[in-house]
């Protein structure tokens, strides 16, 4: 029996990927800086919550990244941890990079300090790239980050790469596109939507406001993203990948979906206001899986209008 460690057990991806190792017979621990006081109403959602081993682990402490390690031993550690908001990275820009950047140093450095026989998985993201003027990005594409956030985790990518080829730690980095779910925040945009077309629908809400929605994303499942943050820590050699669905839509075109869903027309419903633009944001993200395909065999079966569908009627979270 294999043992992952999982760095933001309670997030999103956390919780589908924490699943989807138990169901592959991983014996798995999940960190929360105070896993007494933590809810991880994720790992409940998904009936897991009494199969994962928690332990407090703050990764911006060395030692105490060093002691549970040392405890728990683990084949594979899955970082995942870290402030996770584009948006609110603008308003803590010093809680987001320290989140990210030391938390993920502390765990290189204390996997060197060691010895130890661990594969690391860093979560990394397409907000690296920044603006690529509507291009797919590949791995060869360089990083130009316009949030605090993106250069949060461009700092960590970079850290990784560096281990990996400076001490021949087996660390990678999974550079993802957005990927959703029903358990997604309500602070991010594409549960606020759909929380708000289904109040709408029930008469609970009047109307939805929402900044620019011209922007375009390449949206998957985050169930089908976790999968591949496991299969890269299967190869023979590490290696960094980009996981994305090779597809792209604008935001307008995933209300309209949402709304469709429910019977609705969005126009009817949704108004622009000005106060939720981001100092910078990106105007188009695209995302070129090739190489995950090739070498890992991952090709992403859910595509945005799916993806909404999935989160209109499926709000329990389960991924299947």
């Amino acid at each position: 029996m294999k043992t992952a460690l999982i760095c933001g057990v309670s997030g999103q991806d956390g919780a589908y990927l924490a699943d989807l190792l138990l169901k592959k017979g991983y014996s798995v621990y999940g960190t929360s800086r105070d896993a007494q006081m933590s809810s991880f109403n994720n790992l409940s959602r998904l009936g897991i919550r009494e199969k994962i081993k928690l332990e407090s682990m703050s990764l911006t402490d060395f030692r105490s990244v060093l002691q549970i390690l040392t405890k728990i031993q683990p084949d594979e550690v899955y970082n995942l941890a870290g402030q996770s908001s584009v948006g609110l990275s603008f308003e803590q820009p010093v809680e987001t990079l320290e989140s990210m950047a030391i938390g993920t140093l502390n765990l290189l450095e204390a996997i060197r300090f060691t010895k130890a026989k661990i594969k690391l998985y860093n979560a990394s993201s397409s907000e690296c790239f920044g603006d690529t003027k509507g291009l797919p990005a590949d791995e060869n594409t360089p990083f130009r980050p316009r949030s605090p956030y993106a250069v949060a985790k461009a700092t960590a990518f970079w850290e990784v790469a560096n281990y990996r080829e400076a001490y021949g730690l087996f660390a990678c980095s999974g550079i993802l596109f957005n990927h959703e779910s029903p358990l997604r925040p309500e602070r991010f945009v594409t549960q606020k939507i759909i929380k708000a077309a289904i109040d709408i629908a029930d008469g609970k809400q009047q109307k939805l406001y929402l900044g620019d929605i011209s922007i375009q994303r390449d949206w998957g499942w985050a169930p089908e993203y976790v999968e591949a943050m496991y299969l890269m820590l299967q190869q023979q050699e590490p290696d960094d990948y980009v996981i994305a669905t090779g597809e792209t839509y604008s935001l307008a075109e995933f209300i309209e979906s949402a709304f469709t869903c429910l019977g609705l027309n969005w126009q009817d419903y949704v108004e622009s206001d000005s106060n939720l633009l981001r100092p910078t944001d990106i105007a188009v993200g695209r995302g070129n899986p090739t190489k995950a395909e090739q070498k890992l065999g991952w090709k992403a079966k859910y595509k945005m209008p799916d993806v909404v569908r999935m989160m209109v009627v499926s709000p329990s979270g389960l991924p299947y």
